[in-house]
């Protein structure tokens, strides 16, 4: 896999939004985003970590693991969109989140389809 300029902005903002899930359950309030949510997307991160430094290494495995696992925690944020009582700032928070693991996936996944 080769490893274009645009694979390495995806890779750095997925490592990002990794990291920013995993002190999700630092940060969180236990309410807003649940504590099982926050833990789910720790996970998640933690994998997307590991993603990156694998892709980063040319692994196409590890760029699959960046892109599902961005995809997944882009997903677990809808529901703040459509639940009574989310805070404003958590909506905004979701919404950027939501638009930032798109532009992730769609940096990363071009790269899967080059054979170099």
């Amino acid at each position: 896999m080769k490893r274009s300029r645009l694979l390495v902005v995806g890779l750095i903002l997925g490592g990002l939004l990794g990291l920013i899930d995993m002190v999700g359950v630092v940060l969180g309030d236990g309410e807003h985003p649940p504590f099982a949510l926050a833990v789910a997307g720790a996970v998640l991160g933690l994998i997307t970590l590991g993603g990156v430094v694998l892709a980063w290494r040319g692994s196409r495995a590890g760029a699959v693991a960046v892109i599902v696992t961005r995809l997944l925690s882009g997903l677990s944020a809808v529901p703040a969109f459509f639940v009574d009582g989310v805070p404003a700032e958590a909506v905004g928070a979701a919404s950027v989140g939501v638009v930032l693991a798109l532009v992730c996936v769609a940096l990363v996944a071009p790269a899967l389809r080059s054979r170099g």
